[in-house]
């Protein structure tokens, strides 16, 4: 068995040198392995987990790379696939500051988009506890059906459905045509991960408190909400909660939510795989607290990869700050 098998985009990340420097006069850029839920089976890993990616990239040598290093992390690749007519997407940040980037994708199409539901290794889906998933696959077809596809699978095999929003506004035809497509997903999720923003996107409010009972009515029997900077917030089980942050010295937030993820997914999995027992009220402050301390870890180093913790290093970032 795998425990969490993630599907979607890996990417080339093009991290700007520089701080505060608008994407167009940045002066350099150096390239670092990212993608939302590549990430998430690297933190997975990392935690000491197993984990597998299921994804689409160029027969590049970026892709190449890509498929190289996450099984150097220990990530499973038997799903990885590889496109010749297409390339491996691309991802240039800027750096507003220590917490904030903006994004310019390339994709035109990337090799990502062009997953189909026949290049799916059913088997692998079958033998995994949790599918994790984001928005950005869902964005066209034949990726969109793929995803949809292999959430059929998972769940039917009885794995837990984690459905990361990870909004990116640039790669949508109109906010609209997101919401639509990501509203329609939480009648099978189990845990919704979502920020300030995209709280805003899919409920029309921004009340936290408003916000996070109507997702929890669409169906997630947990909603998990990063708050950056000031921690996160949960809604399971008609209980909602505030989560305080961890102080650290904050360098470039990407993979932070990532880790965040990776980090609640396997606690709530625990040795026994008996997530449902997990899924309680008087339990979801201790997971997001030590949730938010990844994230806070994986902050101080930039890029994803590079900045994600071993399960000792939360321990005892948790230790010290409680």
């Amino acid at each position: 068995m795998i425990d969490v098998t993630s599907l979607g985009e890996a990417l080339i990340d093009m991290f700007s040198v520089e701080v505060g420097i608008p994407l167009a006069e940045v002066s350099a850029f150096y390239p670092m392995p990212g993608g939302a839920p590549a990430n998430v089976a690297v933190a997975v890993a990392r935690l000491g987990a197993s984990s597998a990616f299921i994804g689409k990239v160029g027969d590049d040598p970026f892709g190449q790379h890509l498929a190289t290093t996450l099984a150097q992390q220990g990530v499973e690749t038997r799903g990885m696939r590889f496109d010749k007519e297409a390339r491996t997407g691309i991802n240039f940040h800027a750096q507003v500051d220590e917490n904030t980037a903006t994004h310019l994708f390339y994709r035109n199409p990337s090799a990502d988009m062009r997953l189909t539901s026949a290049e799916l290794d059913s088997e692998l889906l079958r033998s995994t506890r949790i599918y994790y998933f984001g928005s950005i696959s869902l964005i066209q077809e034949p990726c969109r059906a793929a995803t949809q596809e292999a959430l059929r699978i998972a769940k039917e095999a009885g794995a837990l459905i984690a459905f990361d929003v990870n909004y990116r506004e640039s790669l949508w035809a109109t906010p609209e045509d997101a919401r639509t497509q990501m509203l329609a997903m939480m009648p099978y999720v189990n845990v919704l991960k979502l920020n300030e923003d995209e709280i805003v996107l899919l409920t029309g409010t921004s009340d936290l408190t408003t916000a996070l009972k109507q997702l929890e009515r669409l169906g997630p029997e947990l909603c998990a909400v990063t708050l950056g900077p000031n921690g996160s917030a949960y809604q399971c089980a008609g209980k909602s909660e505030l989560v305080p942050p961890f102080k650290v010295h904050a360098i470039e937030p990407t993979g932070s939510g990532d880790a965040f993820m990776a980090t609640l997914l396997i606690q709530l999995l625990g040795d026994d795989g008996d997530w449902r027992s997990r899924m309680q009220p008087d339990q979801m402050y201790a997971l997001l607290r030590r949730a938010n301390a990844a994230g806070a870890i994986t902050a101080t180093k930039k890029g994803a990869f590079a900045g994600f913790p071993s399960a000792a290093s939360v321990t005892e970032l948790v230790r010290l700050q409680g």
